[in-house]
């Protein structure tokens, strides 16, 4: 994998601003991804996260600034945009492999690439004997790897993660993050993960954005340069995470 700094610009976002009425949430955000790069995004909680991740997506638009991928207005009927949420988001009544071709066919895929990409996700997340299964037959973090599979399937330009590791305990968390990791290094995917666990953003990232209370902005930009696999116990990981800590308290 090329260093951070020797990949093109994937999305660049100038002036990023959001006002609710009188209520300014987001002041004159700037910042560059890279292509390829894992981004974690994190803050005091009720900075204004949430409406960050909805102004990537574009579920809202911003009052002023402009958000660019590849240099073009971002537009999901354009660009290739995928999420993965905390909330549970399997569908039932579909079948493991079902799940991670239902991106695939929604975006007209054809038949010979949704299959080869569904082959391939399925191999992937060693769940290629599970493929006729239901969710409602598997424990909950064979749920939510289906879920991350069928995102990253898509191959998309940017791959939003909005806490999806917020209702899980610490073992199955970090087997999760070791699961997303490990598809993101293989893929290749743009990640912007959005969490408030210090720890993890220190754990997955390439590049910590830290934002700051209400209205935001992005207080620090932290290049991450620990080596992968990570040791949460090593004096580097625990200094940095203690950086982190300081910079997003806002008593």
């Amino acid at each position: 994998m090329q260093t951070t700094t020797n990949r093109p610009v994937k999305v660049q976002v100038d002036h990023l601003t959001k006002r609710f009425g009188d209520l300014l949430v987001l002041d004159d955000i700037s910042f560059q991804i890279r292509k390829g790069e894992f981004v974690c995004v994190v803050g005091p909680t009720g900075c204004g996260k949430t409406t960050f991740l909805n102004l990537l997506t574009k579920l809202i638009e911003p009052t002023s600034g402009k958000l660019l991928i590849d240099g073009e207005p971002a537009d999901p009927r354009r660009h290739n945009l995928a999420f993965v949420f905390q909330e549970p988001s399997c569908y039932p009544w579909k079948t493991v492999e079902e799940n991670i071709r239902f991106g695939l066919e929604l975006k007209k895929k054809s038949r010979e690439e949704t299959e080869t990409k569904t082959e391939e996700m399925l191999r992937l997340l060693g769940m290629e004997r599970f493929r006729k299964a239901y969710p409602n037959e598997l424990s909950v973090s064979s749920t939510q790897r289906i879920i991350i599979g069928r995102a990253f399937a898509m191959e998309p330009d940017l791959l939003l993660m909005d806490e999806p590791y917020a209702q899980m305990d610490l073992k199955l968390r970090f087997y999760l993050e070791d699961e997303v990791l490990r598809l993101w290094r293989e893929i290749g995917t743009t990640v912007v993960f959005i969490t408030h666990n210090v720890e993890e953003a220190v754990y997955l990232s390439e590049k910590i954005l830290i934002l700051s209370n209400k209205p935001a902005t992005i207080k620090e930009t932290i290049t991450n340069n620990l080596p992968y696999p990570r040791d949460i116990a090593s004096e580097e990981f625990i200094s940095l995470r203690r950086r982190v800590t300081e910079q997003i308290k806002w008593w």
